[in-house]
């Protein structure tokens, strides 16, 4: 899930490229029209008729100017006629572009011929529109009549005329960047879909409530672009519903999904604003039905309800939002950052948007928005990213930490074989090599010296028998009879007055430095013996004129201890079997001593391990408890 979550990202980074590009081309086909039209005149109608023609009474005085259609249409005037003088145009295919006139019915007249007409029966008002000219249509008038339902008839700037095949391309290209961006967002919301069969249960409410964020977005972008009214007006009514319905679907989605993120809120309230949203969205849902059933015959109870009330529930919601957003992310989680940065920048934008287009009284088309949906849905990928990260950075460490579990039973498992053969068998075994040691002592001193110097190499075994043995009893009953404190420079002492002779035979030093105040509890005659094991296994790895370095620190509770050399070394297989009976990187060696230091160490509360470099050295760190705690 992680690679698909870096996958989904990656296909939203190139799909913003894509678009960037689709920008880019219709910029480029943009400079290659003609000329900009930046003047026309307008004249209100108290009726929807069309019984009086412009061009019958030319000196109408009640024609205006285009500015005074910045204050909205008057009282008691739901159509109006516009009229736009045409420039000489000097292309032999010539057409008029206008990016965006709103209206229910629009009628369109050059001079006295009629040359367009789009009549819709459903709330969509957006319009754009592509005339073809001719030469010859030069200095003609424009007539446009234009009918509304809403509070504004609304003519932008932006009309152009020039080559009819540019302004086709621009024509075509100006929304087709809105049907990227969201075809998109429904396709990555879909393959969210699919792949949450392989999520486990916890993880599937959040990963659904993405899902579906994103994917109202995308239908959003899609259906409130002229793109698809344009060239597929067949289905106008599906696109009206979809509309809707996406609307209904996102805020109860995100509360849901920001509600798995962050909680419940300050006293709940991301949890009350989803109960009261669930709620509306229902009634929106009802509503949309009911004017369905109805042929749209109480359309303005509809819109008041799922448009007026709606967008101002959304864009109180979405400022609250993001100041509980900003809040988690002054805590510093990384989450609550993507999540806070993204959501911030959707809710402004498109909260700004919404208010505006309240204060134009619904003649401002919201376009930025969409913008903003894709940097919110960048972040929420991105949160969900490190959330699977995490999960997969928390199977590894439980993988490792169960192998490493299944090691440590291993070794417990064959330390009880051991332990329990010691016990039962040590004792039987030491009695009778110590009576047989006794009687080739007397036969030695009635042979001759051959006979002697075989019964020396007798005695020699017995006593690595005998010696043998004692590891086992010391294995099978670390327990100390008799426990001390023990002054750690003291012991090391005694420690280096047995071992420094050994070491020298070999060629190598031993420098110790240890604090005069460090002190353990436990007991002496053990504590040296899994000392001395572990220097001399140093001793032995050294190469000529080798050094062993002893220390020792006292952090808080803790003391630790550190023997290194720089010997051989060990690989890290060698390491992962340390401790284990009868592994020894010795030609006699049986792995008994070391086994045995480990189980003193661990006698005394403490830990043995071992860092090590092949050819470069070995240092053995023994962590145990302090007799006197630092305060």
């Amino acid at each position: 899930m992680k690679i698909l979550s870096k996958a989904l990202i990656g296909v939203l980074i190139a799909v913003i490229v894509v678009v960037l590009a689709l920008s880019l081309f219709s910029t480029q086909s943009e400079k290659r029209t003609g000329q900009s039209i930046n003047y026309w005149q307008i004249k209100w109608q108290s009726q929807n008729t069309l019984t009086s023609k412009p061009w019958e009474s030319e000196q109408d005085s009640s024609w205006i100017s285009s500015e005074i259609m910045k204050d909205g249409k008057p009282v008691n005037s739901s159509s109006a006629w516009i009229r736009i003088p045409l420039p000489e145009l000097t292309w032999n295919t010539a057409g008029v572009l206008i990016p965006e006139l709103n209206g229910k019915h629009i009628i369109v007249y050059l001079d006295k011929d009629k040359i367009f007409e789009s009549k819709r029966s459903y709330a969509y008002e957006q319009n754009q529109l592509l005339l073809p000219l001719m030469k010859q249509d030069s200095y003609k008038m424009l007539y446009i009549w234009v009918e509304s339902a809403r509070e504004q008839i609304s003519l932008k700037q932006g009309i152009m005329v020039g080559d009819y095949q540019d302004m086709l391309i621009q024509y075509v290209s100006s929304d087709l960047i809105d049907v990227v961006l969201g075809s998109a967002c429904i396709f990555i919301s879909l393959v969210m879909v699919i792949c949450s069969v392989f999520l486990r249960r916890d993880q599937l409410r959040m990963w659904l409530s993405l899902a579906a964020i994103i994917l109202s977005l995308g239908i959003l972008v899609v259906t409130y672009s002229p793109f698809l009214f344009t060239f597929y007006p067949t289905y106008y009514k599906l696109y009206s519903v979809l509309l809707d319905l996406s609307l209904f679907i996102l805020l109860p989605a995100l509360l849901y999904f920001f509600e798995c993120v962050f909680g419940s809120g300050y006293k709940g309230i991301i949890t009350k604003m989803k109960k009261i949203q669930y709620a509306y969205s229902f009634i929106c849902v009802m509503a949309m039905v009911f004017n369905i059933l109805t042929s749209e015959r109480y359309f303005s109870i509809y819109y008041f309800v799922s448009v007026k009330v709606l967008g101002i529930l959304l864009i109180v919601q979405l400022l609250i939002l993001m100041v509980v957003a900003i809040t988690y992310a002054f805590r510093k989680n990384k989450d609550a950052i993507l999540f806070a940065s993204g959501f911030s920048i959707f809710a402004l934008i498109s909260g700004g948007e919404l208010t505006w287009f309240y204060i134009q009284g619904g003649a401002y088309s919201v376009t930025l928005w969409k913008w903003g949906v894709m940097i919110f849905v960048i972040s929420l990928i991105s949160v969900m990213a490190r959330r699977f990260a995490q999960n997969h950075q928390q199977m590894v460490l439980y993988s490792s930490r169960l192998e490493l579990f299944n090691n440590e039973l291993q070794r417990s498992e064959k330390m009880d074989i051991i332990s329990e053969l010691a016990a039962s068998v040590a004792h039987e075994v030491r009695n009778p090599l110590q009576v047989t040691r006794g009687f080739l002592q007397l036969l030695q001193m009635n042979t001759d010296d051959k006979g002697r110097e075989h019964l020396k190499i007798a005695l020699e075994e017995l006593d690595r028998a005998s010696a043998i043995i004692t590891d086992f009893l010391t294995f099978a009953k670390p327990e100390f009879d008799k426990i001390n404190t023990l002054n750690l420079s003291q012991e090391f002492q005694h420690i280096e007055g047995i071992m420094r002779p050994l070491a020298t035979l070999a060629g190598g030093t031993i420098s110790i430095n240890i604090p005069e105040d460090i002190e353990i509890r436990g007991n002496s005659s053990k504590f040296k013996q899994a000392l001395i094991n572990i220097v001399k296994n140093s001793i032995e790895a050294l190469p000529e004129e080798g050094k062993i370095h002893i220390w020792a620190e006292q952090q808080d509770q803790e003391i630790e201890i550190h023997i290194q050399d720089n010997g051989s070394g060990m690989t890290e297989e060698e390491l992962k079997r340390l401790g284990e009976p009868y592994f020894s990187n010795k030609t006699k060696g049986t792995g008994l001593g070391l086994m045995v230091t480990f189980r003193i160490i661990e006698a005394l509360g403490g830990v043995l391990e071992f860092k090590s470099q092949k050819n470069i050295g070995t240092e053995a760190v023994i962590h145990l408890p302090a007799a006197n705690p630092q305060d």
